[in-house]
C-alpha cells in the first residue's frame, strides 16, 4: 500500500526522519487498537448495566460512576434537554464518591454552577455534534464556571453530545484531574463510548416509557368506552323506557285525582333528568374529540348538547384554535363537560358563557362562566366535580382556576400550555 500524500516522510530516506514517521504510525495504530478495546468493554458494560439497573436512572447513576472511576476523573454529569427543546438541565452527577440526584438531599447544597454550564451547553453550537474539551480557564466557558474550575482544581472538562441521528438529547460530561506525563487522550475515546451507548439506552428508555404511556392511555378509553356502552345500553334506555310508560299511561288514564296526577307529573320529570344525566354521562366518557372534529367544534357541540336540557342560553364563544393533541383535547372538552353539566344543574344561572381562545399563540384559555348563585366555599374544591376537573387538569399540566362567591357567579378557567403549570383553586370573596 502506498503511503498517504500527506506523509512525505515515509518516503525520506533521512533514517531519523523515517524513524520518527514509523513511530507516529506505530502509536496511531496502537490508539485504534486502544480505542477498539475501550468500546467493546464499554458495549459489555452497558449490557451488564441495562440487566442490573432495568430503571434508567440507576443505568446512568453506574455509568457516572464507573466514568469517574474507570477514566480517573473527577466527577461526571448528565445534562438534558428538556421536552420542549429550550433548555437543557443537570440531570445527575457523580462526584468523587457518591451520585448526586435532584432526589439526593445534598442536591440544593452541589457547589457546581449547574445554570450557568447548562446555559453554555445549550448555547454552544460546536458542541451539539462532536465532543469539546476545555481547559479549566477556557475562555468559552462561562465565568462563575472558570472560577469555579480554578477553586476545585479542575484541569479540564470534556463534553460529549448524546446524539442520535441528527437529534441531541443532551450531553455527558467529565472533569478531569492534573496527570502528569499523560495527554489524556484516552479519556476521550472512553467518554465518546460512553456517550454512545448512553444516547441508545436514554433513547430506548423513552420508547419504552412513550409506549407504557399509550398502553395505558388505550386501556383507559377502552374502560371508558365499557362504562359508556352499559350506561347508554342499561341506564339511558332504561330510564327512556319508563319515560315512555309513564307518558303512555298519563295520557290513557284521563282525569285523574290531583294527587296522582301530580305524582306522575313528578315521575315523569325524575325519568327525564335522569336520562338527560345518563346522556350527559356517556358524552364525558366519550367525548366528541378525536373523530376528526377540532377543539372548536366540539366545543360548540357541547354547547348545542347542552342547551337542549339547560333552562337558561349557553352561549358559545371561540376563536380558531390549533390542534394540541387528542390526549389533550380529550381532557380539555371533559373539562369542559363537567363545569357545564355543573353550571346547568346548580348554578341557578340566567346565563352560561364559554369561551376559548389561544394563548401566547401555543396555548389555550378557556372559560366557563354563569352569572348564577356562586359555589359555597366548603364545596369549592371537593364537590361539584371540582375533584374530577382537577386531576383531568394536572394530566396534561394545565392550570386550573376556579373564582366564584355567593350571588356573584362561578367562572372555571383552564389554561394549557405546553409546560407544567399548577393546579389551583381561588375562591373571591
Amino acid at each position: 500500500m502506498e503511503p498517504p500524500i500527506d506523509q512525505p516522510e515515509l518516503t525520506s530516506s533521512d533514517p531519523d526522519v523515517l524513524r520518527a514517521a514509523l513511530r507516529r504510525e506505530a502509536d496511531e495504530r496502537r490508539r485504534a487498537e486502544c480505542r477498539a478495546k475501550i468500546q467493546t468493554r464499554v458495549v459489555k458494560l452497558a449490557l451488564d448495566l441495562l440487566i442490573r439497573e432495568p430503571d434508567i436512572e440507576g443505568f446512568f447513576g453506574a455509568l457516572t460512576k464507573t466514568m469517574v472511576e474507570l477514566g480517573e476523573n473527577q466527577a461526571c454529569g448528565v445534562w438534558l434537554i428538556d421536552d420542549d427543546q429550550q433548555r437543557c438541565n443537570l440531570w445527575m452527577a457523580y462526584v468523587t464518591d457518591h451520585l448526586v440526584t435532584p432526589k439526593s438531599d445534598d442536591w440544593k447544597t452541589l457547589t457546581l454552577p449547574r445554570e450557568s454550564m447548562a446555559s453554555h451547553l445549550f448555547a454552544y453550537t460546536d458542541g451539539w455534534t462532536g465532543i469539546i474539551e476545555y481547559q479549566a480557564d477556557d475562555a468559552r466557558l462561562p465565568d462563575p464556571v472558570r472560577e469555579f474550575n480554578l477553586g476545585a482544581g479542575v484541569h479540564s472538562v470534556v463534553a460529549a453530545p448524546l446524539v442520535l441521528g441528527d437529534r441531541n438529547l443532551g450531553w455527558i460530561a467529565v472533569t478531569t484531574w492534573p496527570t502528569p506525563g499523560c495527554d489524556g487522550w484516552w479519556r476521550i475515546a472512553l467518554l465518546e463510548a460512553i456517550a454512545r451507548q448512553a444516547t441508545l439506552a436514554l433513547h430506548q428508555s423513552r420508547l419504552s416509557e412513550q409506549s407504557r404511556r399509550e398502553e395505558r392511555r388505550q386501556a383507559i378509553l377502552e374502560e371508558r368506552n365499557r362504562l359508556a356502552r352499559d350506561i347508554h345500553d342499561n341506564l339511558a334506555q332504561g330510564f327512556a323506557a319508563i319515560l315512555m310508560q309513564l307518558q303512555g299511561a298519563q295520557r290513557e288514564a284521563g282525569v285523574l285525582p290531583p294527587a296522582v296526577a301530580a305524582s306522575i307529573d313528578t315521575a315523569i320529570d325524575l325519568a327525564r333528568t335522569h336520562l338527560a344525566e345518563a346522556r350527559r354521562s356517556v358524552g364525558a366518557l366519550r367525548p366528541n374529540v378525536g373523530n376528526g372534529d377540532d377543539l372548536a367544534t366540539a366545543l360548540k357541540r357541547l354547547g348545542d348538547l347542552g342547551q337542549r336540557t339547560a333552562n337558561m342560553p349557553i352561549y358559545v364563544i371561540v376563536d380558531d384554535l390549533p390542534r394540541f393533541g387528542d390526549g389533550v383535547e380529550r381532557e380539555i372538552i371533559s373539562i369542559a363537560q363537567e363545569a357545564l353539566t355543573n353550571a346547568v344543574r346548580h348554578s341557578r344561572a340566567r346565563r352560561i358563557t364559554i369561551r376559548a381562545s389561544t394563548a401566547k399563540s401555543v396555548g389555550l384559555r378557556l372559560s366557563v362562566a354563569d352569572d348564577g348563585r356562586g359555589i359555597a366555599r366548603d364545596k369549592c374544591s371537593g364537590g361539584f366535580g371540582m375533584t374530577s376537573m382537577q386531576e383531568r387538569a394536572e394530566r396534561i399540566g394545565a392550570s386550573l382556576t376556579i373564582v366564584t362567591a355567593p350571588r356573584s357567579g362561578t367562572e372555571v378557567v383552564l389554561a394549557w400550555e405546553p409546560t407544567s403549570l399548577p393546579t389551583q383553586v381561588h375562591v373571591a370573596n
